[in-house]
C-alpha cells in the first residue's frame, strides 16, 4: 500500500515553518531568516519514501494585514487550509500563548482535517513551561497530536514524520522520486537573492524589495549558470541603501547569493544584480501580479 497526501504548514510569521520544511526535506529549499514575513509565497516541498510521499505546502505567516502584499500573503496561507489532507499548526514555545495563535485556531474550528500542533523552538525554554501552553491549546481545539520540537536542531522532527505516516491517506505517487519541489529554478534563485537582502539590510528595505530573475542561462559544457536579476524597491532612498557606498552593499548581497546559488545548483554561477525603483509596488495590484504575489485574473 502506497500512502501520499498534501500537508499544509501554517502559523504566525517567524515561528519556524520554513525551517521545519527544510529539516524534513534534509535540504534548504525555503528561505528562512530571523525576520518576520520572510516567506511570501506558498512553496511546495516533496519527500518520497519507499511506501509513501509527503507533499508539504509551506505558507506565509498569518497576520493582520496592512498592505495588498500582506493581504495576498495571508490569502495564500488561508487557501492552503482548504486544499490539503493534513495540517501542521506551528506555534512558538517561548512566546507563550500568543493572540495570533488564537486567531488561527478560530479559523480551524469546524474543519474535518486532522491537525497536528507543533510547538517549535523548545530549545529556547525550560520544559516545565511547555505544560501550561499545551494545556491551553488542548482546551481550544481537538488536535490529533501535540508535538514539541526544535526545527533548527532537528529535535522531534522524526516524531512529526512518524505521526504523519500514521495518518497519511492511501494515494498515488504524485511526483518523481527525485523531485523536491514544483517551483522553477528562476523562482528558487530569486528567493535565495531575496534571503540575502533580508539578512543584510534593515528596517523597511527587506519588506519593500522584490526580486525578479530576468535571465537564467545554463552552459552545461562549462557547468556554468548565468543569472541576471533585478531588485525592485519602492523609493530612491531604498535603492541607495541596497547599492551602498561605492556599491559595497550590492556586492556583498551578490557574493553571498552567488555562494548559496552555487551550493544549491552544484554549478559555477555568474550573477548580475540591478536595482530599480517601482514606486509603491507593494500597493499596486498590477505589480503584485507581475512579481508573482497574487493570482492572475
Amino acid at each position: 500500500m502506497f500512502k501520499s497526501g498534501f500537508i499544509g504548514i501554517i502559523g504566525r510569521p517567524n515561528v519556524g515553518k520554513s525551517t521545519l520544511l527544510n529539516a524534513i526535506l534534509g535540504e534548504k529549499l525555503a528561505i528562512a531568516t530571523h525576520k518576520p514575513q520572510t516567506t511570501r509565497n506558498r512553496i511546495m516541498g516533496i519527500r518520497t519514501f519507499r511506501d509513501g510521499q509527503f507533499i508539504f505546502i509551506d505558507t506565509p505567516g498569518i497576520h493582520r494585514v496592512s498592505t495588498p502584499l500582506n493581504r495576498s500573503m495571508v490569502e495564500a496561507a488561508l487557501d492552503t487550509i482548504r486544499t490539503v489532507d493534513i495540517l501542521l499548526l506551528l506555534v512558538e514555545a517561548g512566546a507563550g500563548f500568543h493572540p495570533g495563535d488564537g486567531l488561527i485556531v478560530d479559523k480551524l474550528l469546524g474543519t474535518a482535517l486532522p491537525v497536528l500542533l507543533i510547538i517549535n523552538k523548545i530549545d529556547q525554554v525550560e520544559k516545565k513551561s511547555l505544560l501550561p501552553l499545551i494545556d491551553r491549546f488542548r482546551h481550544l481545539f481537538a488536535f490529533r497530536e501535540i508535538i514539541p520540537i526544535s526545527a533548527l536542531r532537528g529535535d522531534g522532527v522524526e516524531i512529526v514524520i512518524d505521526e504523519l505516516l500514521k495518518i497519511l491517506p492511501e494515494g498515488p505517487r504524485y511526483f518523481p522520486e527525485d523531485m523536491i519541489t514544483d517551483r522553477s529554478e528562476r523562482f528558487l534563485a530569486a528567493e535565495i537573492i531575496r534571503e540575502k537582502i533580508t539578512l543584510l539590510t534593515h528596517k523597511e528595505v527587506p519588506y519593500a524589495s522584490a526580486v525578479v530573475v530576468e535571465a537564467f542561462k545554463e552552459d552545461e559544457e562549462r557547468n556554468l549558470i548565468r543569472i541576471a536579476a533585478t531588485i525592485h524597491v519602492e523609493k530612491g532612498s531604498q535603492k541607495a541603501i541596497l547599492i551602498g557606498k561605492g556599491g559595497g552593499m550590492l556586492k556583498e548581497i551578490g557574493t553571498q547569493a552567488r555562494l548559496e546559488l552555487e551550493r544549491f545548483f552544484a554549478a559555477k554561477i555568474f550573477l548580475e544584480l540591478f536595482v530599480r525603483v517601482q514606486k509603491d509596488w507593494t500597493h499596486n495590484p498590477r505589480m503584485l501580479r507581475e512579481f508573482g504575489y497574487t493570482k492572475p485574473h
